[in-house]
């Protein structure tokens, strides 16, 4: 089934911002309420269309913090927020493989998605409004990488060798299925790798840092080593502010959510799930 079209109000109408909220985040950032951050969709773009139509303008640009689970083309699914004029960005989430290849395809497959491959994060840095964007998409996996415990593979070229060694009790098609969704979908030790090469004032995940409870602390270092200040997050469906005591800020984002670069949300999605208190080393806004 189709998901519904994305209503969208009148770009010229006048730009009025949201509400300020106690602490914000303050960040010298060009263009800052120029670019919102849309947390795990999940099918649900009817939300992201009533948050749009609510705005007496539309955003310049939206990033997709991944789980859009596509079930048609994105360039479908998102051609409203084009026609209007906003420009579009993507990483990829833990479930946008859940519908199989098919699944992954209407996302990621250049051939379905003429308009929107371009705005693919994972792996590049991007200037989006006068930022450097990093984007890293998908969730470690244990086949490749369970941190704090050292990757088992390093790289997609040991996959194959890595999935001839599975046992009798995988056919060749099982295998070759799982193959194609952990070179998509896992966190990967080279993307790391090139990714701390390379400057950005932003790291966009979909995978948490530390900053969760449940987060990582390979992505905090990926942050740092690029010189970002900044890291934005979905896949735990809650929206939250965190900083470190260097200085390092982060902005997570609940499911179906807009938020912005200075920690505003625009609108809100899904019911938020329950945050727990901060880990050692952060501290809530």
């Amino acid at each position: 089934m189709r998901e519904p079209a994305i209503g969208l109000p009148d770009p010229s109408f006048p730009r009025t911002m949201p509400h300020r909220r106690p602490g914000e985040l303050h960040l010298p950032f060009a263009d800052v309420h120029g670019v919102v951050f849309i947390g795990d969709i999940h099918r649900r773009w009817d939300l992201v269309a009533r948050g749009i139509a609510a705005l007496p303008a539309p955003p310049r640009h939206v990033v997709l913090l991944g789980d859009m689970e596509c079930t048609a083309p994105l360039d479908d699914l998102t051609a409203p927020l084009r026609a209007a004029g906003i420009g579009l960005h993507w990483i990829f989430g833990n479930h946008d493989y859940d519908g199989g290849p098919e699944m992954w395809a209407n996302l990621a497959d250049p051939t379905r998605n003429a308009a929107t491959a371009a705005g693919a994060l994972h792996g590049q840095v991007v200037e989006i409004a006068g930022l450097r964007v990093a984007g890293l998409g998908g969730t470690f996996r244990s086949r490749i990488w369970n941190p704090p415990q050292p990757p088992r593979l390093h790289g997609r070229a040991e996959l194959a060798a890595d999935m001839a060694a599975l046992g009798p009790g995988w056919s060749p098609d099982s295998a070759a299925a799982l193959a194609h969704s952990l070179a998509a979908m896992a966190i990967w030790p080279e993307d790391i790798v090139a990714l701390a090469a390379q400057r950005a004032d932003v790291l966009v995940t979909h995978e948490a840092p530390s900053s969760h409870p449940a987060g990582i602390a390979v992505i905090d270092g990926l942050a740092r080593a690029m010189g970002a200040r900044l890291i934005i997050h979905g896949h735990h469906h809650v929206t939250y502010r965190a900083d470190a005591a260097d200085g390092l800020a982060v902005l997570g984002v609940a499911a179906a959510w807009g938020a912005d670069l200075a920690g505003r949300a625009w609108w809100t999605g899904e019911k938020e799930r329950v945050l727990a208190a901060p880990p050692a080393g952060w501290s809530y806004r």
